[in-house]
Parts: C-alpha cells; structure tokens; sequence
C-alpha cells in the first residue's frame, strides 16, 4: 500500500511564505514523476510544479518566479517553497506521484489528502 502524506499548510499573510512537504511511503519500487496541484473553490484541479526522476521542473505561469519544487529522492519526498503568496493562491494543495509499488507491477497515479492553504490578512 502507498501512501502520500502532505504537510506545511496553513494561514499566512499575503507576501508571507509557507513550505509543502509530502512523503511517499509504504510499498515503493520506484518514483517518477511528482508535482503539486491545487484546487480553489469552485475552480478545477490545476496543475502547479512538477518535477521528474531527473529533477526536470515545470511551473503554472501563475507560480513561477515564486513558487520552488525539489526533492529528495533518498527520502521519498517531494516540497514546495511558497513565496511571495497572494490570496489568489488560496486552495487545497495536493501532491501527486507516479510510483511503480513494485518492479512486476505498472507505474500508477497516487494522491495525497489535500493541505489547506490559505492567504488572508
């Protein structure tokens, strides 16, 4: 069983900063791809960073210049430094991984429970 476990969210003032974190954990052959999404309310599910086995990044235009993805590979996490917030970036953040649990077994799409980001004075 695979299990990716968020944490870092929380109330922070606009131009304050926060820090993501979500660690993989349970069966793991492999790790491919990581990225980080959000979703507002009312508004769909969108990409924010994403970084791949070779350490590859992209950023959603809204984010970039702001917004830093990493990880760490030898503990099966990945992060997102937050700078520069604004209220708009409010939303549920979700961390996502490609993970082969096993090397007999494809490579499948993993979610994390979410971690509530709010920008607010």
């Amino acid at each position: 069983q695979v299990q990716l476990v968020e944490s870092g969210g929380g109330l922070v003032q606009p131009g304050g900063s926060l820090r993501l974190s979500c660690a993989a954990s349970g069966s793991i052959f492999s790790i491919n791809a990581m990225g980080w999404y959000r979703q507002a309310p009312g508004k769909e599910r969108e990409l924010v960073a994403g970084i791949t086995s070779g350490g590859s990044t992209k950023y959603a235009d809204s984010v970039k210049g702001r917004f830093t993805i990493s990880r760490d590979s030898a503990k099966n996490t990945v992060y997102l430094q937050m700078n520069s917030l604004k209220p708009e970036d409010t939303a549920v953040y979700y961390c996502n991984a490609d993970i082969r649990p096993h090397f007999l077994r494809p490579v499948s799409d993993y979610w994390g429970q979410g971690t509530q980001v709010t920008v607010s004075s």
